[in-house]
C-alpha cells in the first residue's frame, strides 16, 4: 500500500486488502448536502495535499442554479480543500477499488470556511467543548423505496416487491413488507459492512415501501458524515434492484413523510457524565433548560430542518408528524419526546427534522438550539401528558415563513454565524420564487375552468 493508505480507518483498509486503489473521490457536502468535489487516479491524490475549489458552490440551488451573494461580489475565489483521512471509505458499488474522502473547506489563509456545512456544525460542537461539554447524538433516519420516477410530471408510486405486488401501507414494523424489498436492504447492509457503519436497526416504517435505518449514538460530525455517506450507498443499493430510494420530506401523497429524528444528550467532557442527570439519577436543570432551549429556538431552526417547499407537506395533522414545540415523556405526540431510558442515557429526541434536511446543518441546528437553552438557563413550558397534535403551535407552515423566523432570532443567527445564515437565506429565497412561478396539477384541474 501507499504511505498515505496505511493510516486509513480500518475498514477502508480492510477494503482494499492489498489491491492498487484506481480511483479517490474527493468529496464536500454542499448547502443541499449533494456531494460536489472531483474524482482523480489514485496516484496523483497520493502527491497532491489539497485541490482547489470555486466557493460558489456554496450559492448552487437544488436546481443547478445560482443564488445571489450577500456580499454584492461573485469573482468565485477559490477554496483549499483538505482531506480529512478519517473519513476515507469505500465506493462499494464501483466497478474498481475506489474510495471517498470528505474534505475540509478553508479559505487561502487556511481559516475555515464559514459558509461549508460541516465547518458550521464543527463550529457549534466548539462551542459546547469551549465549556466543557461534548454533545452526543443518535440519527434516525427515514426514507421511501420507489419505483422509477421517469417523467416529473407523474405522481411517485410504490415499488413492486418480490410477491409482484407493490409495497402496501400501513404495515409498520412488519416483518414480511422488509422481506418484499429484502435484495435492497441486504445490499445496504453489504454496503455499510463495507465502508466500516454501524446499522442499530432497519425496521418497516408506517408508509407504502418507507424505511427506518437508526445509528448508533456517537460524535455529531461523525454521524451527520456516515448519514451524508449512507444516502449515497442508499440511492446506490435501490438502483442495484430496479427502484429509486427517496430522501424527500412528502414523495407520495397520501402516505406519511420522512423524518430524521435527533436524539441528543450532553456528556461532561472532564467526567464523562451525563449533565442531564444527578447522581441520584434524577433530571438536572440543563435537561430542563436544553427542552427550553429547543421550544424558544426550534422556530428560526426549522428553516434548516425543513429546507423545501415539499418539507411543509410534512407537517401535516394526522400522519405522524408533531407539529409542535410540547416536551413529554415517551410521548409520541410531541415534538420533543424524552424517551424511556436509565439515567446514562437520558436525552431529548427532536422529532421536527425532516430527512430531506442537510445533515450536517440539521444537526448543527438542533444542537444550536440546545446550546442556547443551557447557555440562557431559562425553564421549558409544563410537560404534556395527553395528546400534542392538535395543540397550537408557533412553527411555521411554509419556507418563506421559517426564513422570516431564522433571521429575526438574532442568538441563533450568532450561534450559526451571519454569514453562513445570509448565504443560506439567498439560496432558499431563490429555491422558493423558482417554486413558485410552477404551476401545479391542482390549479390547473380546479381553477382552470372554474374561476
Amino acid at each position: 500500500m501507499n504511505s498515505w493508505t496505511e493510516t486509513l480507518p480500518q475498514a477502508a483498509r480492510d477494503y482494499i486488502a492489498g489491491r492498487r486503489v484506481d480511483e479517490v473521490e474527493c468529496i464536500i457536502g454542499d448547502i443541499a448536502g449533494v456531494a460536489r468535489g472531483k474524482a482523480m487516479p489514485a496516484s496523483k491524490f497520493a502527491k497532491q495535499p489539497h485541490y482547489f475549489l470555486p466557493n460558489s458552490i456554496f450559492l448552487q440551488t437544488i436546481t443547478g442554479e445560482w443564488a445571489d451573494n450577500p456580499s454584492g461580489l461573485f469573482t468565485e475565489p477559490d477554496m483549499y480543500l483538505v482531506p480529512d483521512f478519517s473519513t476515507t471509505t469505500a465506493a462499494p458499488w464501483t466497478a474498481d477499488i475506489t474510495l471517498q474522502v470528505i474534505h475540509d473547506a478553508q479559505d487561502q489563509a487556511g481559516n475555515p470556511v464559514p459558509t461549508a456545512p460541516r465547518n458550521v456544525l464543527r463550529r457549534v460542537v466548539e462551542l459546547y467543548n469551549a465549556r466543557g461539554w461534548s454533545p452526543v447524538v443518535a440519527p434516525e433516519m427515514e426514507f421511501f423505496l420507489t419505483a422509477r420516477n421517469l417523467d416529473p410530471n407523474m405522481p411517485v408510486m410504490p415499488p413492486m416487491g418480490r410477491s409482484g405486488r407493490r409495497a402496501a401501507g400501513k404495515q409498520a414494523y412488519s416483518m414480511s413488507a422488509v422481506d418484499e424489498y429484502g435484495k435492497v436492504i441486504d445490499d445496504i447492509y453489504d454496503f455499510a459492512e463495507a465502508q466500516g457503519f454501524e446499522i442499530d436497526g432497519i425496521l418497516q416504517e408506517g408508509g407504502a415501501g418507507q424505511v427506518e435505518i437508526n445509528l448508533a449514538h456517537g460524535d455529531p460530525v461523525r454521524l451527520a458524515d456516515e448519514i451524508f455517506f449512507f444516502k449515497r450507498l442508499i440511492r446506490e443499493a435501490a438502483l442495484r434492484h430496479d427502484c429509486f430510494a427517496t430522501f424527500m420530506a412528502k414523495p407520495i401523497e397520501g402516505e406519511p413523510g420522512s423524518a430524521m429524528h435527533i436524539h441528543h444528550s450532553v456528556v461532561d467532557t472532564a467526567t464523562g457524565q451525563n449533565i442531564f442527570s444527578n447522581a441520584d439519577g434524577s433530571e438536572t436543570d440543563a435537561f430542563l433548560h436544553f427542552i427550553a432551549g429547543m421550544q424558544n429556538h426550534l422556530p428560526g431552526a426549522v428553516a434548516l430542518l425543513a429546507p423545501y417547499v415539499n418539507s411543509y407537506r410534512r407537517y401535516v395533522p394526522d400522519f405522524a408528524a408533531p407539529i409542535n414545540l410540547e416536551w413529554g415523556r415517551d410521548n409520541r405526540t410531541t415534538g420533543l419526546r424524552v424517551p424511556v431510558s436509565g439515567p446514562e442515557a437520558r436525552r431529548v429526541e427532536n422529532r421536527l427534522a425532516g430527512m430531506d434536511c442537510n445533515p450536517y446543518l440539521g444537526i448543527a441546528a438542533s444542537l444550536a438550539c440546545g446550546y442556547l437553552g443551557l447557555v440562557e438557563g431559562k425553564p421549558p413550558r409544563d410537560e404534556c401528558t395527553g395528546d400534542a397534535y392538535n395543540i397550537e403551535t408557533d412553527l411555521p407552515y411554509n419556507l418563506g415563513d421559517a426564513l422570516d423566523l431564522l433571521e429575526e432570532d438574532k442568538a441563533l443567527v450568532e450561534v450559526l454565524r451571519p454569514e453562513f445564515c445570509s448565504v443560506y437565506d439567498s439560496v432558499k429565497r431563490n429555491e422558493y420564487k423558482e417554486f413558485l412561478q410552477v404551476i401545479s396539477p391542482w390549479e390547473r384541474e380546479h381553477l382552470l375552468l372554474n374561476v
